[in-house]
């Protein structure tokens, strides 16, 4: 019973030495994907924790890395499938005014979007083309582009075949392309042409 208490622990650290070396990278791509502190931060939790669920399932030796991304992905679609399959649900004591037709508060408790918090986010003009590009295109931009991984690690993380990996990346560049030269032209960074 010792020897396994041991490999346990043996086991425990070596995945605690792999996956926070990449938890900067995990969580800016969990964030970019999400568009959302919360959600991401859930997001990282969770594939933290099947990371570590079928750590006995990795191979040693092989990229890590591309691993724990495709568990990030991976949990990143089946969230977002079951979110949409999920009707949004509304808290009844945040609505009941407008059932007994009382006057609406006039500070309400949720004020929405907090520019001071996210302000420094949405200026960034990159940021904020990525957010226009659909899953599937930025998903595979911000693992080429940002985390550096090759095609054939994107492919194996999303589990598509390298064509597609490579045509979604063309076709998410030529996106962004188009509307950071639009941002570019508004900003006067380029002239007309």
């Amino acid at each position: 019973m010792g020897g396994t208490t041991m490999h346990c622990q043996e086991l425990k650290k070596e995945f605690e030495e792999l996956a926070f070396t990449y938890m900067d990278s995990i969580y800016s791509t969990a964030l970019r994907l999400t568009r959302n502190t919360a959600d991401a931060e859930d997001l990282v939790q969770d594939t933290y924790l099947r990371a570590f669920r079928f750590f006995n399932l990795f191979q040693p030796g092989t990229n890590f890395k591309a691993w724990i991304f495709k568990i990030l992905t991976n949990t990143f679609i089946n969230h977002y499938r079951k979110k949409s399959r999920t009707p949004q649900q509304v808290q009844f004591d945040k609505v009941e005014f407008m059932v007994k037709n009382e006057d609406v508060p006039e500070t309400p408790e949720w004020t929405g979007f907090d520019e001071a918090k996210y302000g420094e986010l949405f200026d960034d003009s990159v940021l904020g083309a990525l957010t226009k590009l659909s899953d599937d295109f930025r998903m595979v931009v911000l693992l080429a582009d940002v985390e550096r991984f090759s095609y054939k690690d994107i492919a194996r993380i999303i589990d598509k075949p390298i064509g597609t990996v490579m045509s979604r990346l063309f076709r998410g560049r030529r996106i962004l392309q188009r509307t950071l030269e639009e941002y570019a032209r508004e900003e006067g960074y380029l002239c007309e042409s």
